[in-house]
This record gives C-alpha cells, structure tokens and sequence, in this order.
C-alpha cells in the first residue's frame, strides 16, 4: 500500500503529459488498437457533443486522509490543493443561475476543506434537486471534528455517496489501506443510525464500488444485492443503491497496472468490452467538472488529466452556459473506461 501520492513520490506519472503519452502510444500508435476516436466514429458519435448542463460536479480539494491504490485524483495527505472561499463563492454564483439540476461535491476527501461546511449551507438554500457530497466514510471517524457529519449532513438533506470496495475486511484494506474496513462499518452505523440508508427514508446513502484489481466490475444489479446482503447480515447495515464504476487507466490505477504489468491487458480488455449504446450516455455529455482553482473540464478525469474544455469558457468566474453548451468533449484512450460493458460514470452503470 502506497502512503505517499504520486506527486509526493515525484513519480513520472504525476506528470499529467506522460500520462498522456502512455495512453496514445504502444497499442494504439501501432495499431494493435484503435483510439477512442476511431472506435467512435465508427458509430458516427465522433465528435461527441456536450448537452444541457445536468450536473455540475466541484472537486474542493486533493487533500484527503486516505492514499488509495486505485485513486485517480491521486489524493492524499500530502496534496495540499484547497478550494478557496473566492472561488466557492464563484461557484455559488453560477449554482444559482445554471439549469444544472444535480451539486456534486468531490475530493479528496471534501471533509477536509476548512470552508466545506460553509459551502455545503450556502448551496443547500439554492435549491439543487440532488445535492451529493462524495464521502469516503472514514473520514468520519478520523477526527472528533468531523465525527459530527452525519448529523450536518442530515441537516442539509445532503445526498451521501460514499466508497465501499467490498463487504470483506481483506478486499477493502488491500485496495484503502488498513483498517479503512472496520472504520468505514462504523462510520455507516453512525449514518444509519440518523436514518441514511434506511428502506424509506429520502436521505439518501449509496455506496461505490471499485474493483480492487486490473479487471472489469461485474453486472451492478447483482453487485448491489450481494453487497445488501453481506453488510445487512454481518452488521445490520443498509444503504440504497451500489454504483459499480471502472477504474479508469489514468495516475494511480495507471501506476498500478505499469508496475504489475497489466497495463495492455487492462487495455485489451476496455477495448473488447466496448459498447456503442453506453456512449450516449456517458457523464461527460451533461456535467461540467470544477477543479479546485475553479478551472473547467469535461468531466473529473479530464480533469486530473490536465484535459480542459474545448471552449473559450475555461473557468468558473467567466461561466456562460450557453457557450459551453454544444462545445466538443475531450477525449482519450481513458474514455474507455467509461464505454466499456454497461458504461460507467460517477452514478455507476449508463447503459
């Protein structure tokens, strides 16, 4: 396990353009495999086209309390990246004037932003329809400051979507590191206990899935009831939906697939697993993606990826809807990612 990010590390792949490099060489500059842009246009989806703005997601921060080995932001303690109160504020000004219907706060972990719970009360009052805070549990009870979320969450009928790699103690600490499991229980103890999770309640906690591993996750639906089962019979725990979503090729996913050879395979396997109908619906064609420094993207990869917005609209403070709206999405070799087998995007399956 891993306990420094990769930028910590200075690792080549903190750098965003060899990411990129790694990502359009090899495979795809031989022709063993087509780009995304090919296998696209074979459809006739090339280019793909942003719709109407549905979501607009806001990573506050890579500073987060846990270094996982699959984390595409490549969070950690040591990421200092903060979301200013200025650029809240920006972001506040554009929540109250976009057609957006869905606030998605990110990290890291957003916890740890010392004006999350500010914003969180100043976007409550605007009205989002579904306003989800992306928590990673543990963060609960890693500190007595923040052992009180439940009930702030509550409070603002915040929407918890939070990680969860499996229902087994091993599977969980290999890929979060020790002792994330048993914290993690607790932590969705203390949402039930204020009723998240709860058959008919509308506070609503669903978790996420990730495989721990350099493969595909298997079919949501049977995920979601393995998963109830499991948690329901072991600790009296209940949640509403599973998200199962694909660890896309990019910062520490990709470090781990170099290092253990897989790399290929992995890509071999997106490619093969393709899915024309999962293209429509990906999350990039109606959400925009803040970056901390209030900078635009297609979607939160894009993002780590250093890949802005094709528009003249790069940040938060000059937002025009309209001119973002129609623009052409950035692509790369990770948007296989999300196209492969029943698609994936930050709400879990697409297609």
């Amino acid at each position: 396990m891993a306990t420094k990010s990769l930028h910590k590390r200075e690792s080549e792949l903190a750098n965003t353009q060899r990411q990129l490099q790694i990502l359009s060489n090899g495979i795809f500059l031989n022709g063993e495999l087509p780009t995304f842009k090919d296998k696209i246009a074979e459809t006739n989806q090339f280019p793909l086209k942003a719709k109407k703005l549905e979501v607009l997601q806001i990573n506050v921060g890579y500073m987060c309390n846990q270094v996982c080995e699959h984390c595409h932001v490549d969070a950690g303690p040591d990421r200092k990246e903060i979301m200013t109160r200025e650029t809240m504020q920006q972001c506040l000004e554009v929540i109250k004037n976009t057609g957006a219907h869905t606030l998605d706060l990110t990290g890291g972990a957003p916890e740890m932003n010392p004006n999350f719970k500010w914003f969180v009360e100043e976007a409550s009052k605007v009205g989002i329809k579904d306003f989800i805070v992306r928590s990673n549990l543990t963060i609960i009870k890693a500190n007595k400051k923040y052992n009180d979320l439940p009930d702030f969450f509550k409070k603002h009928n915040v929407h918890v979507v939070s990680s969860m790699p499996h229902w087994t103690r091993g599977k969980t600490d290999k890929q979060r590191g020790d002792g994330v499991f048993d914290k993690s229980i607790e932590a969705l103890k203390d949402l039930n206990v204020v009723g998240y999770g709860m058959p008919d309640s509308e506070l609503r906690l669903d978790l996420v899935y990730n495989p721990s591993g350099a493969f595909l996750p298997s079919d949501q639906a049977g995920m979601e009831k393995d998963f109830k089962k499991a948690l329901l019979e072991d600790f009296n725990i209940q949640f509403h939906n599973l998200f199962a979503i694909t660890n896309l090729p990019i910062s520490r996913f990709l470090d781990y697939l170099i290092a253990s050879e897989n790399y290929e395979d992995y890509m071999y396997n997106l490619v093969e697993a393709y899915n024309p109908a999962a293209v429509a619906n990906v999350m990039c064609t109606n959400t925009l993606s803040v970056s901390w420094d209030g900078f635009l993207y297609d979607c939160d990869f894009n993002q780590m990826l250093e890949l802005p917005v094709n528009s003249k609209i790069k940040h938060i403070s000059d937002y025009n809807e309209e001119l973002l709206e129609g623009r052409n999405i950035v692509i790369s070799q990770h948007c296989y990612g999300c196209t492969a087998g029943a698609g994936s995007s930050c709400q879990g399956t697409v297609a």
